[in-house]
């Protein structure tokens, strides 16, 4: 995917901060905190994976699926590859 390629450094933070995240969790689960603390730990990871997959969503849609400039078979691959990525995600 090329767009992964430009935005790598940026999609790369967010990774790392999803990381420091998921971390957090981690130790918030060692040190037995409270469960409404690790629920809301979960709850932010969540939602940091869930950012990220829509950026890349959007940027796939823009460069696979809406871009002028590719061929109506591109376009058909592109949705379909979005497609069965929604379904195993949204499972």
């Amino acid at each position: 995917m090329g767009h992964t390629t430009h935005d790598k450094t940026r999609l790369l933070n967010r990774v790392k901060r999803i990381r420091g995240q998921v971390e957090g969790l981690e130790r918030g689960l060692e040190e037995g905190r409270d469960c409404g603390e690790v629920l809301q730990l979960i709850a932010a990871v969540r939602g940091a994976v869930n950012g990220l997959m829509a950026e890349v969503i959007e940027e796939h849609l823009r460069e696979h699926v809406a871009s002028p400039d590719i061929s109506g078979e591109e376009r058909a691959r592109g949705a379909d590859d979005i497609a069965g990525i929604l379904r195993t995600y949204l499972k």
